[in-house]
């Protein structure tokens, strides 16, 4: 990958609709060749996908937490039922294997307190072999971007 293919995941991360045309432009790249790139990129698994980035709190999820889960134990089946519960859970946007004190680092969105309460007591704690749950509520996004730095 080199500095041109980076330019174009830059500008498609700040606008994923633009057209092939406009990309090419802002890229100061001919269409054929900024579309051969782009496929490319599709090809070889770095582009991921597209899609749209959504108010969460318009969608009428008014709640972000943070939520530090610490295993009991970290055998091979608590570690594979646990990742494979929490990947099956619509709250949970993402889950990271963290080092430190904490094993994983979960962010979760819900419409109310009450949801969250639910999602702990219902969903999570019967995943079973969880040593402790820690979280910190969002009140508030400082910066929010899908824009990757310039390396």
């Amino acid at each position: 990958m080199d500095e041109k293919d980076r330019q174009i995941i830059r500008t498609l991360q700040r606008e994923g609709r633009m057209s092939n045309q406009d990309l090419a432009e802002a890229v100061n790249l001919s269409p054929s060749p900024c579309l051969r790139r782009l496929r490319n990129l599709e090809k070889a698994g770095v582009i991921l996908g597209y899609s749209a980035r959504v108010d969460p709190k318009a969608y009428g999820l008014a709640i972000t937490a943070f939520v530090r889960i610490r295993l009991e134990r970290h055998d091979e089946t608590t570690v594979q039922t646990f990742e494979r519960e929490v990947a099956r859970m619509e709250e949970v946007l993402e889950c990271h294997v963290m080092t430190g004190q904490t094993d994983y680092q979960l962010r979760v969105v819900v419409e109310s307190l009450d949801a969250y309460e639910e999602f702990i007591r219902v969903r999570l704690h019967r995943v079973g072999g969880i040593g402790s749950i820690d979280t910190s509520f969002a009140y508030g996004t400082v910066k929010d971007t899908m824009v990757f730095p310039i390396r």
